[in-house]
């Protein structure tokens, strides 16, 4: 078996058929994988009509002083996580938990020796991770493949999401329904939360279960201090597999819950043309309705209607004269939010952005024992394509309506593994995209493979692609990674034909196959030592095209090392060969940076490089030099002011080839948990020297945004937000900086559970 799976690794090209076997071969090798079952902690049940009437006297203030909190289980989190590896806690924290038929409360009593020292703030939802906090993780399911995050600091501010271990990363997309308050005492600080079972998505309750669960409180001071309720191994490639086991409440009440939000869009949008400022369809009023049913706890149906799916807030301006690929924004809309996380694949098969301007969607998600589904269909007012090649990838807009489906099912396998498939469609006129894929995961111990197989056709509009309008190609991809707390490594091989699309992902080149190798090791110091953590680090990749041709070969080899004020310094060398215009360019360049937490509620860091890069435009190199400051500052108890720069110059032939600038600073003043003033203001300015260009080019081009919201937020699905924005432009054919956009806004819903 062992001979089987490491023959297929290491084979080169992967193809279709290789893959197909691979899945087979580690199938069997998951069968024998049992997962392990340790003891599991029980919470205090107040489900009875005497207990329930004392807790229904709960009052979320951050105040323990009703008297059901004495019947609650005690939990200590007296195990630190970093910088000390499963050592005792240097401060004391106590977790109380017990719950309703339909709630979960959980309290925590948190000690400080200085009270004066807690790092806190007024925030918006999910900032809060500079914070102090405390919270938990919990996995419903007890599948180790994702689990909820509840956190809440001082102040009461919530921050949630989902951590998903297929990434090893969590996204705060997700928000609950859940209630909690916190306040500074004089021997630390206490927080309470109330998270109704119909917020989470758990199994029916007939048969025991038990739950995944992990307390924790995070302790910012000169380091960045973790405290756990059980023991987490130092460099654990499974993070959810190492949580503790909770028993699952007996006879609670699920998400037999009805959620219909209403919202209302009012904009009035004007865009200048020369001479005059011009209405853009005028003043526009757009009703729209979002519908959640959840008629057991692992299934959950949801619709739109005319749904509002632009962005209240604006994605970060971003500029990368080095690149010629599209860039990725992570998906924001609520609608698309539930379930997600099943879409989570080695390659991005499934990117919800590509739905751009939807009339009506209707959504499923469920599990049912092992099985997990999703399922999204869509009627789109536009078609938007992201169209790859081997050197790089634009975006294009048709004026067309389509037809989107997004179809995903995946089997675990006694949690240590997966098996999934993926299909999507998407037709519009003289248009059609057809995807079907299957993928594995399978992790034990310090060992994890992810495999992946693609398969598109597709039929575009003549004129739209180069060459046939008709198209189809594989896309697969297959790695091994090994992590424990000194060493990783890491080796992957995708290949990806010419032919394929993925029109509802994100895979912005095609027509390669690429092998990749990576490790690193990790030194630990002691707590109080100059440096706690040093981590060296290296990365080789190759790419080569279908006919044979290299297209890039890269090595990078770094060191980073870690000390106190929460702060990383790390050097890292790179050296690549790349293809562009037909030719072979080398590249070198090297980078240091640091980023550190002067004080509470100061942070700094900075970013520099510089060495021969490759100008995409002239296809000639030059010696490039690049700073990247950043700054985080909180005033007060509710101001917060983010600052990004980025300058980028490269030189060559004698002179500066271009100048390049981004520059991201956004304020926002938080008021109380529920209203927030932000204005953001994000300008972009490139400029070329056209006597060093073969081609016309502009010789100055700039773009600057600026937005103000006022936003009221009940919760994450009831709330008010107005504001206004305004853009403008300049370049060869303007006289200085010129207005481009401006646009009010108002947009109101409420969410109504019957």
């Amino acid at each position: 078996m062992r001979r089987c799976c490491a023959r297929l690794l290491f084979a080169s090209p992967v193809r279709a058929s290789s893959l197909l076997t691979w899945f087979a071969c580690v199938w069997l090798a998951c069968a024998a994988t049992v997962a392990q079952a340790g003891p599991a902690l029980e919470i205090a049940d107040l489900g009875g009509d005497a207990a329930a009437a004392r807790a229904a006297d709960v009052i979320v203030d951050g105040r323990l002083d009703e008297a059901v909190w004495a019947s609650a289980t005690r939990v200590e989190l007296a195990y630190e996580n970093n910088p000390g590896d499963n050592t005792a806690a240097g401060v004391r924290t106590t977790a109380l938990m017990f719950h309703t038929v339909d709630a979960l409360y959980l309290a925590f009593r948190a000690e400080d020796p200085d009270p004066a020292a807690i790092r806190a703030f007024l925030r918006d939802r999910d900032a809060l991770y500079e914070d102090d906090f405390v919270g938990i993780q919990i996995d419903t399911f007890d599948d180790q493949r994702r689990a909820y995050e509840m956190f809440v600091n001082p102040f009461g501010v919530q921050a949630d999401g989902l951590f998903d271990e297929t990434r090893n990363v969590g996204d705060a997309s997700w928000d609950g329904l859940w209630n909690s308050a916190g306040r500074i005492t004089d021997r630390g600080f206490e927080t309470e939360m109330r998270i109704p079972f119909s917020t989470l998505r758990f199994p029916d309750g007939h048969v025991p279960r038990r739950w995944g669960m992990r307390l924790m409180r995070i302790r910012p001071r000169d380091y960045l201090y973790v405290y756990f309720d059980a023991p987490r191994p130092r460099g654990a490639a499974c993070n959810l597999c190492t949580m503790g086991k909770l028993e699952a409440p007996r006879g609670i009440r699920g998400g037999r819950n009805l959620e219909i939000v209403p919202t209302l869009t009012v904009g009035y949008a004007q865009r200048r043309e020369p001479g005059a400022w011009r209405e853009i369809d005028g003043m526009q009023v757009e009703p729209g309705l979002d519908v959640a049913w959840t008629p057991s706890p692992n299934l959950t149906l949801g619709g739109t209607l005319n749904p509002d799916f632009s962005q209240v807030e604006s994605d970060s301006a971003r500029l990368d004269p080095t690149s010629n690929f599209a860039l990725f924004f992570p998906e924001k809309r609520p609608f698309f939010l539930e379930g997600s996380d099943y879409f989570n694949m080695p390659l991005n098969a499934v990117y919800t952005r590509q739905i751009a301007d939807p009339d009506v969607g209707l959504r499923a998600t469920g599990r049912s024992g092992r099985h997990a589904y999703s399922t999204v269909v869509a009627r789109d007012a536009v078609t938007t394509l992201l169209l790859p090649g081997v050197l790089g990838s634009e975006l294009r807009v048709l004026d067309t309506p389509n037809d989107a489906l997004i179809g995903r099912y995946r089997y675990d396998i006694a949690g240590r593994a997966s098996f999934g498939a993926i299909g999507t469609y998407r037709q519009g006129e003289d248009y059609r995209n057809a995807l079907v894929g299957a993928d594995l995961r399978w992790l034990r111990g310090v060992h994890t493979v992810d495999a992946q197989w693609l398969r598109s056709e597709s039929r575009y509009p003549a004129g739209l692609r180069a060459g046939d309008a008709r198209m189809a190609g594989d896309a697969g991809v297959a790695e091994y990674r090994y992590s424990d707390s000194r060493w990783t490594a890491r080796l992957n091989h995708t290949r990806i034909d010419r032919g394929f699309a993925a029109d509802l992902g994100f895979i912005g080149q095609v027509g390669f196959r690429r092998t990749a190798l990576g490790g690193s090791r990790s030194w630990y110091g002691a707590p109080d030592a100059a440096f706690n953590k040093i981590v060296l680090s290296s990365d080789w990749r190759m790419s080569h095209g279908e006919d044979g041709g290299l297209l890039e070969r890269q090595a990078e080899a770094g060191i980073s090392v870690s000390g106190p004020l929460q702060s990383t310094y790390a050097l890292s060398a790179l050296t690549r060969t790349r293809a562009w215009d037909g030719r072979l360019f080398d590249e070198r360049w090297g980078v240091a940076s640091a980023a550190l937490t002067a004080r509470s509620g100061l942070k700094l860091a900075l970013t520099l490089r510089a060495g021969e890069q490759l100008d995409l435009v002239a296809a000639r190199t030059g010696q490039v030099q690049e700073w990247q400051p950043a700054l985080v500052l909180d005033a007060g108890r509710g101001v917060n002011l983010s600052l990004n720069h980025l300058h980028q110059r490269l030189r060559r032939d004698g002179g500066v080839a271009f100048d390049a600038q981004v520059l991201d600073l956004r304020l926002s003043w938080q008021l109380d948990t529920r209203q927030r003033l932000r204005l953001s203001m994000q300008g972009i300015d490139v400029r070329r020297d056209r006597a060093r260009y073969v081609d016309p080019v502009q010789s100055r081009t700039r773009e600057i945004g600026a937005q103000l919201i006022y936003s009221y937020r009940i919760d994450p699905r009831t709330g008010l937000y107005a504001g206004y924005a305004h853009g403008g432009f300049s370049d060869e054919r303007t006289d200085g900086l010129t207005d481009r956009s401006r646009n009010l806004f108002l947009k109101i819903s409420y969410a109504w559970l019957p």
